[in-house]
């Protein structure tokens, strides 16, 4: 497909431990265009003076409430006295503005509910059945099985906290999406292959004259 002539946002959540981050990777680069995960995200939101320890903190939907600027949070606007209600707005902020600025792939982060009123916004759920996760982060981490399945659950539990407190509604809501694919069935590179091509299907509805 090569480079989009139009403005296409793609939206993909996964699970933890299917391999959602590389297939996203890929497909950015296989269409060339711009790619934004959790890492990238959580820069930004640090360069606009949210710290780490908070940003872990709200990363468990934990509510942050009442917290001064000596407890971690700098430059905080006096209209946020609720330093959630901040730090959700600073996300949501960020990843609109990522979106507007270009092409791109951005990988959770809420962005199928954030952008959920763009047009040109196909948002796609990747997941795997659990012992393909369990190998994935042993494998990925190094972790015995044990180890391993108590990560899963844990960073499972937090997308479902933080999700919810973003948007109200649950995590992996197959409503907010076009697709859903499991990426045991063909792999990293075979997966990112086929939502390529459905991609392409979704831009064509989108531009039809593109």
């Amino acid at each position: 497909m090569g480079q989009l002539k139009e403005h296409l946002v793609i939206s993909l959540g996964c699970e933890y431990g299917c391999g959602g981050s590389a297939i996203g990777k890929k497909i950015a680069e296989k269409l060339d265009i711009a790619y934004y995960d959790r890492q990238i995200v959580d820069k930004i939101m640090e360069e606009v003076g949210v710290t780490p320890s908070l940003m872990n903190l709200a990363e468990k939907g934990i509510d942050i409430s009442g917290l001064r600027a000596e407890e971690g949070y700098a430059n905080a606007p006096t209209k946020y006295t609720n330093l959630t209600d901040r730090m959700v707005y600073l996300q949501k902020e960020i990843i609109k503005k990522l979106a507007a600025k270009s092409s791109c792939l951005i990988v959770g982060r809420c962005s199928d509910y954030i952008l959920r009123d763009r047009k040109d916004c196909v948002n796609i759920y990747v997941y795997a059945p659990m012992d393909i996760r369990l190998k994935n982060v042993e494998d990925e981490l190094k972790l015995d099985e044990k180890k391993a399945k108590e990560t899963i659950e844990e960073n499972d539990n937090n997308l479902h906290a933080r999700y919810l407190q973003i948007t109200g509604t649950d995590w992996g809501e197959r409503h907010n999406r076009q697709i859903l694919i499991d990426s045991s069935v063909l792999g990293v590179e075979g997966t990112a292959d086929y939502l390529v091509e459905f991609i392409k299907k979704f831009y064509a509805k989108v531009y039809p004259e593109g």
